[in-house]
């Protein structure tokens, strides 16, 4: 971040050593900025529940501090957790309680007046309000993990949660939350969502954050990170199979593959000279002809995949 005025959320040196020594995090820093989407990418195990759990106060971190809004999550809880909407990874929704009564009492246990227009628009917004009479334990998971959203969104939070929000929901519900997450942002709220899905994060966050371990490898503006990190690769369709690469060829660290018919180039973007027209030079000059080639760049998830194993 550029500044700490527009920062919303600041994470400085958080540990957390469970009692049978396992350390969940270690010496995480954040700041997060109002208004944005960040996504935390990182394998299970890697932390990123207990994260959201110790900013959200649930999980009482072994040293460090967490300030939303400039106020301390230790110190000042309910200030804090009233800034705060959360959408757990677990559906604790098993209750005989009606979807529009349940939104209601969240609402009132925030310290909010009641609002039955907000909590209407956000019932329509998840398709939910057909359902509103409906007691929960009736409703299937899918239908449980839209009143899980519903009970975040009650008391209107300026900073949103979600853990791994869209694992194992239907796409209409992932586009619906895809849609409510971008009118949110419109709206000037802040939302921090770890997801399995790197698509998602790839269509929607303005930074990407890995995690691993424990810690956060590193947190970048999407475009930047997948510029930085993105790799092109030419891949070249042979007229005739090579059984190895000839020795005028190393210095450009082919891979040969399909049986010798096809030999694949990696260069970087960032690079002054990607190297493609002395590659095809020297082809030209080996006398190997080619049918075809194209190129590919890499995705957010080869991206991701290569920093995790990196840190592992």
């Amino acid at each position: 971040m550029d500044s700490s005025s527009d920062s919303i959320l600041t994470v400085s040196g958080l540990n957390k050593t469970y009692p049978g020594g396992l350390q969940a995090l270690k010496d995480v820093n954040l700041e997060i900025a109002k208004g944005e989407i960040i996504a935390l990418l990182g394998p299970n195990g890697a932390g990123k529940t207990t994260l959201i759990s110790a900013i959200c106060g649930i999980v009482k971190p072994t040293s460090g501090t967490v300030t939303v809004a400039g106020h301390d999550i230790q110190r000042d809880f309910r200030k804090t957790r009233s800034i705060i909407g959360l959408v757990p990874q677990e559906l604790t929704t098993d209750s005989f309680e009606s979807v529009l009564n349940t939104l209601a009492f969240s609402r009132g246990l925030f310290g909010r007046a009641p609002d039955p227009q907000h909590l209407e628009k956000v019932l329509k917004d998840l398709s939910l309000w057909d359902k509103k009479d409906n007691m929960i334990m009736t409703l299937s998971g899918g239908m449980k993990r839209r009143v899980l959203i519903a009970k975040a969104l009650a008391h209107e939070p300026t900073v949103l949660f979600l853990d791994e929000p869209t694992a194992g929901v239907d796409v209409s519900l992932r586009k619906d939350m895809w849609n409510i997450v971008r009118e949110l942002k419109e709206q000037g709220v802040t939302i921090i969502l770890t997801t399995h899905y790197i698509e998602e994060a790839e269509e929607i966050a303005d930074r990407v954050g890995v995690i691993n371990n424990g810690e956060i490898i590193l947190v970048e503006e999407k475009q930047h990170l997948m510029s930085k990190l993105g790799k092109k690769q030419l891949t070249l369709e042979l007229c005739d199979a090579l059984a190895t690469i000839p020795e005028a060829l190393q210095q450009y660290e082919l891979n040969l593959a399909a049986d010798g018919l096809q030999l694949t180039y990696t260069f970087n973007t960032q690079g002054e000279r990607t190297g493609i027209t002395a590659l095809l030079d020297d082809l030209k000059l080996a006398g190997i002809e080619f049918r075809d080639l194209n190129t590919t760049q890499s995705s957010l998830e080869d991206i991701f995949v290569t920093l995790v194993q990196q840190s592992s």
